[in-house]
């Protein structure tokens, strides 16, 4: 680091080697211990903590920033938890460069154990927490190790508009008013996805981009409302199996380079239909080993009214709990708009449990060969609507596999394919399942002669345990194609042209077989930095509520503003 006279050193630096230099360190002012006559301090900046003794000075108060000059001698009590534990640094001069004046609104070391609205107000403290402060370093780190992990292996960084056109990608807009075109918005990107096609068309052979996203949707613990980053790419002349082989290999070197785990090289691959018949979900989390059994086919005709005309999704589980713990698991199914839960214990080879005298003899011996439940095990059933049904199962084996801590601290990928590319509306009319982009896998044969909701796509993503890291397709290059794909879903050519003009028309000009893909770089730093909390990796994050809480946005502007750009606001 530059040398100047604020510090010679930082304060992560100084060891055993430097005992008797004169040295000059700045930062904050950490903690205080007055001992009578002796004062120790620990000075904390970007780098660490050093102890500093005074004898008999002005005794700073917390969070003060000084700067401090003194000789470094060896510790009668080292502390081996700090790097400089070995050393402290006996004060002979200290100069206070920027005064902590305000009553501190919670202690920089307990930010963690502090309300998330008061640390995203104060977010300049809250980030002086180490622990805290150490996730944006690390953010720096895994940009800067992902862009020349991408350079290295020829793809072009290519940086795409943040001023665009509205475009129907499945969320809500941000929208921004024109001032030099009246009446006409430009939209902040969802993504960068025809963009990058386009590149692709311009002849970039392998683009990427971290690239900043904007959707106005609501928050979730693994999702940033308003905006996010992704790592972007896209490659020509390339197949879904390419794809895959730069994403193994990337993610691998990752988590290898900041975690010291090692994956498998080949990550597992499922399904879509697989995925939703064992897992009821297509975001499975593989660490959790239980899985779904139908039992729809013969107790859906038992003459128990909690069964009959149902979809009814079972799971066994090695659980022999007291009836505290399936009152809780019955509760949690019903706050999650569940009308409520069968479960049954098996004991000495009989099944037991409230409603077992509902069951007939047949449809007991049908339960427990279907799910295999042995002496030990549970089996814990939903019965309800399929859509429903399929939800609550999984939302439970979700929730099972924490209470009865079946879930590892590996990092479980597996990559989902197949999705098909049509699915039925709430009005039974045929819609896109996915992404309209993608290639149908039988291309413009599947479209002219199957039945649309039998018809798959090169679509996939990659989940990592229980969350959608990724998603990407094989995309649609052919104009031809495309018209008849959107046909069937109920759009005519003209919307085609309409909606996607430029992408459109580029196909025309012969357009190269691509496939790319979008990972969520905060959920991926998210599980790095084992945090199940994606604001707690951002440096300055939107609150549930999309506001920022230290900057007062939104906000409202002036009737001049609105002017400029030719609004007027409608009357609530």
């Amino acid at each position: 680091m530059t040398r100047n006279k604020y510090r010679t050193h930082n304060c992560g630096e100084l060891r055993l080697s430097d005992e008797g230099k004169i040295v000059t360190i700045a930062g904050w002012v950490n903690s205080v211990r007055n001992l009578g006559g002796l004062t120790f301090v620990t000075l904390r900046d970007h780098f660490g903590i050093t102890q500093l003794i005074l004898d008999n000075q002005e005794i700073p108060s917390k969070e003060t920033v000084i700067s401090v000059t003194g000789k470094v001698v060896k510790r009668e009590s080292p502390n081996p938890k700090m790097p400089t534990g070995e050393i402290e640094v006996v004060v002979d001069k200290m100069e206070v460069l920027g005064e902590c004046t305000q009553t501190l609104p919670f202690e920089i070391s307990d930010a963690q154990n502090t309300k998330e609205e008061l640390r995203l107000k104060y977010r300049y403290l809250d980030l002086r927490n180490p622990e805290n402060h150490e996730r944006i370093v690390l953010r720096s780190k895994l940009l800067n190790y992902i862009r020349t992990y991408m350079h290295s292996h020829s793809f072009l960084e290519v940086q795409t508009p943040i001023l665009t056109s509205s475009s129907p990608e499945g969320a809500r807009d941000f929208l921004v008013p024109s001032r030099l075109n009246p009446g006409k918005f430009y939209a902040l990107p969802q993504a960068p996805q025809q963009f990058k096609q386009l590149l692709m068309i311009c002849g970039f052979d392998n683009y990427f981009q971290i690239a900043p996203c904007f959707r106005d949707e609501d928050a979730r613990a693994d999702r940033s409302p308003g905006e996010f980053y992704q790592m972007d790419m896209e490659m020509s002349f390339a197949t879904q199996e390419d794809v895959f082989a730069v994403i193994e290999d990337l993610m691998g070197a990752t988590i290898k380079e900041f975690t010291g785990k090692t994956l498998e090289p080949k990550f597992e691959r499922m399904t879509y239909a697989q995925a939703m018949e064992e897992y009821c979900s297509d975001k499975p989390d593989l660490r959790n080993p239980l899985k779904v059994v139908d039992l729809t086919e013969k107790l859906s005709q038992a003459e128990f009214s909690v069964f009959k005309d149902k979809t009814i999704k079972a799971i066994k589980a090695t659980c022999d709990k007291t009836r505290k713990f399936y009152d809780e698991m019955t509760k949690f199914v019903v706050d999650n708009e569940g009308k409520g839960l069968c479960w049954f214990k098996v004991t000495e080879g009989q099944l037991t449990g409230s409603a077992v005298k509902f069951l007939k003899e047949d449809e007991i011996q049908y339960l427990l060969e279907k799910t295999g439940a042995k002496d030990g095990d549970s089996v814990f059933i939903i019965a309800d609507t399929k859509p429903r049904a399929t939800k609550l199962i999984s939302t439970l084996r979700n929730k099972l596999g924490e209470e009865l801590e079946l879930l590892s601290d590996e990092f479980k990928f597996v990559w989902i394919v197949d999705f098909p590319f049509y699915e039925l509306g709430d009005e039974g009319n045929i819609e896109f399942s996915h992404n309209p982009f993608s290639m149908p896998q039988g291309e413009l044969d599947a479209l002219l002669n199957k039945d649309p909701l039998e018809i798959l796509a090169y679509q996939y993503d990659l989940v990592l345990n229980g969350v959608e890291l990724l998603s990407g397709a094989v995309r649609n290059h052919n104009p031809e194609v495309m018209v008849k794909a959107f046909e069937i879903a109920g759009y005519d050519k003209s919307v085609v042209e309409n909606k996607f003009p430029a992408l459109f028309n580029a196909f025309s000009y012969g357009a190269p077989p691509h496939a790319g893909c979008a990972f969520g770089f905060d959920r991926l730093l998210m599980f790095i930095c084992n945090t199940t909390i994606i604001r707690d990796v951002i440096a300055f994050p939107l609150n549930k509520n999309a506001q920022d809480l230290l900057m007062g946005a939104p906000s409202t502007v002036t009737e001049k503003q609105l002017s400029d750009v030719h609004i007027k606001l409608r009357e609530e």
